[in-house]
């Protein structure tokens, strides 16, 4: 049952002003605004918590991540019900994106249990050593305090409330105080009922975790702002992220800001690749194109490959497959709004050609699809810019010169993909030396949309992609965010973290 109130360490708390959700279809919600007094007492309940959870054992905030996985799978039924209601995203999405919440919170489950995380160093004394001893020295990571967490509109469970950057931060030790996002507000605080529920199973302290809902820009500048705060996980637009990015740096104590902010993801077409299989490329391109309506941050937006009649027919069957997509419900009208904008900031490009265009309405999308050449690509920076949404932009290039000068001119992205056979393997190791840095994951013969869960992930690269390119939101590695390393000289064995042990 929804309450419609913010739960700080423990307590549902309501507020003097509220805001009503807007739903897809069914009915409206009232949810408490959040201010920046609610966002004070969760940051003080959650550094009040840090020195307890941070020394509980490893086995113990095991323990607790795979209780939330139990408990938000027991509440299954009612959050694809107010999920889809609130996002317009079909059940088996909604379904889906559950298994993965519940999926990432057990993995990390299981691998604080294993010892490679913590980086566990040591350089034994060596009491005999001339011109002076040297001292023992042990290293561990350790947690780095209560950290920020912002909702993503695009991802309500397995970017939101018990979503990747909240599971990798309570498994590091590190209490968690969400910012929720005002698209999805039901869906969130049913997530926090089940952390709640597993906060008591697990005897854990209640500042461990808190949800903000709703509020303006001054309730998400006061949490990163906060002095208690340490870190900062965000998903979301290039504007915003960058906004707080900047008040993180500015702060007395400035702290990590870790932001995934947008990619266009291109795709370069190698010709004998294209030769060979371009109406399937085409017709996976399109798949993975409106993908949900296009609303994932590894949208493959851009298509390179060289001019000719193979690249006649990849439009061609690109247009067929797009133009049988119907009209799908996108998350917010806010986004339904900036598609649109998007799709005409495109087409006034000098030099596009419109493929297919089709009318959007209200809150539905359908896809878009253009052309240009290559130089009037490398002429205007603006056609690089992500449009969220279902949109493809096919750039002609003259020559596989011209093809790399496409791939140096690309800012950081999420992904870069080649598509190539055998006869393409010259020009993919002329690309792979530009991609790489370009790209926190590189694909070959694939589409980057699904993104695994797993050890080897990366999901960020280079700005504006992500704010930190040494860092990923997805896979067991995105829980070095939330650790510093700390030496301990000469320390007795009693005196050492639990994980040393």
């Amino acid at each position: 049952m929804l309450t419609g109130k913010h739960l700080i360490a423990g307590d549902w708390i309501g507020g003097d002003q509220t805001f009503a959700s807007s739903p897809a279809h069914g009915p409206a919600h009232a949810y408490a605004v959040g201010t920046p007094d609610h966002v004070a007492a969760a940051c003080s309940a959650a550094e009040a918590a840090f020195p307890t959870y941070a020394a509980r054992s490893r086995a113990e905030r095991a323990a607790f991540l795979t209780q939330i996985a139990n408990e938000i799978e027991a509440r299954g039924a009612e959050i694809t019900e107010v999920g889809t209601q609130e996002t317009g995203l079909p059940a088996a999405r909604l379904e889906g994106e559950r298994g993965r919440t519940t999926m990432q919170l057990r993995l990390f489950a299981s691998h604080i249990l294993k010892d490679g995380w913590l980086d566990r160093r040591h350089d034994a004394a060596l009491p005999d050593r001339q011109p002076a001893p040297r001292p023992d020295i042990k290293l561990l990571q350790r947690p780095i305090g209560p950290v920020a967490v912002f909702g993503a509109s695009n991802f309500p469970l397995a970017f939101s409330t018990a979503g990747g950057d909240t599971a990798s931060a309570l498994a590091a030790g590190c209490p968690v105080v969400v910012k929720g996002h005002s698209a999805h507000p039901g869906t969130g605080e049913i997530v926090a009922q089940a952390i709640d529920a597993a906060i008591h199973a697990t005897n854990m302290p209640p500042g461990v975790f808190s949800l903000v809902q709703g509020g303006k820009r001054d309730v998400g500048e006061a949490l990163v702002q906060h002095p208690l705060i340490k870190a900062v996980g965000f998903t979301g637009s290039l504007a915003g992220g960058r906004a707080l990015f900047n008040l993180c740096a500015q702060r007395p104590e400035p702290i990590p800001f870790f932001g995934e902010l947008g990619s266009v993801n291109p795709m370069f077409l190698l010709p004998a690749a294209l030769a060979a299989r371009g109406e399937a490329i085409a017709k996976g391109w399109a798949g993975s194109l409106t993908m949900g309506a296009g609303q994932f941050c590894t949208n493959p937006g851009i298509a390179v490959l060289i001019d000719g009649p193979e690249a006649d027919a990849f439009v061609a069957a690109a247009r067929t497959a797009l133009a049988a997509v119907g009209p799908q419900t996108m998350l917010t009208d806010g986004i339904a709004d900036a598609f649109r904008q998007g799709r005409d900031r495109i087409a006034r490009g000098s030099g596009v050609r419109s493929v297919l265009t089709t009318t959007c309405d209200h809150r539905n999308a359908m896809p878009c699809l253009f052309e240009v050449s290559g130089q009037d690509w490398l002429d205007n920076h603006a056609l690089a810019e992500e449009v969220f949404g279902p949109l493809g932009l096919i750039v002609r290039v003259r020559h596989a010169a011209e093809m790399q000068d496409i791939a140096r001119s690309l800012q950081g992205q999420l992904t870069c993909t080649l598509h190539l056979d055998d006869a393409d393997t010259d020009l993919g190791k002329a690309l792979m030396p530009i991609l790489e840095r370009k790209a926190g994951r590189v694909l070959a013969n694939g589409f980057p949309t699904g993104v695994e869960v797993v050890d080897a992930q990366v999901h960020g690269g280079p700005y504006p992609a992500s704010t930190n390119f040494g860092a990923t939101s997805v896979g067991t590695l995105s829980i070095r965010r939330w650790l510093r390393p700390v030496a301990f000289q000469n320390m007795p064995e009693a005196l050492l973290p639990l994980d040393w042990a």
